[in-house]
């Protein structure tokens, strides 16, 4: 039987210990904003549900359907970000962009808004447009570590 009771030796003497270190930093690479997936994707949802929550998914049809669309997709890009963080880190900016679209839609997709539509498409514009810029930062980040 194998003596197990000794005590652990430092790995710093491994051969692997080098090509381990490199695998590890490689691996955590990408997961600079982890906390930043979870919003994403809580935004995204909300997005995509706030016709039924504000109740303007009967008198703004369109605007609904645009919601709904735009929520999944926002949903979607988060669950890239978690899955393959290092190569979706680059659609962040696509992100921003959705935020804006988000808070132009109730005047160009929608017909007479009212103010709860434009104040919710606003908040939802908005937070998309933080957290893009902040996924974006992340990654222009850790582009720059990895140069």
């Amino acid at each position: 039987m194998a003596d197990v009771s000794h005590t652990r030796a430092d790995l710093a003497g491994h051969p692997d210990a080098p090509e381990m270190r490199a695998r590890y930093a490689r691996m955590l690479g990408g997961h600079d904003v982890a906390l930043v997936d979870g919003p994403v994707f809580l935004v995204g949802l909300y997005c995509a549900v706030s016709p039924w929550i504000i109740h303007f998914s009967g008198a703004q049809p369109a605007l609904a359907v645009h919601n709904l669309i735009l929520g999944i997709a926002i949903g979607v890009l988060a669950l890239g970000f978690t899955a393959r963080p290092a190569r979706m880190y680059g659609l962040s900016w696509a992100m921003c962009a959705m935020g804006v679209w988000l808070i132009v839609a109730p005047w160009i997709v929608g017909s007479g808004p009212d103010a709860g539509i434009i104040a919710n498409n606003a908040v939802i514009g908005g937070l998309t447009i933080l957290l893009g810029v902040v996924c974006a930062g992340a990654a222009a980040k850790s582009g720059r570590r990895e140069t």
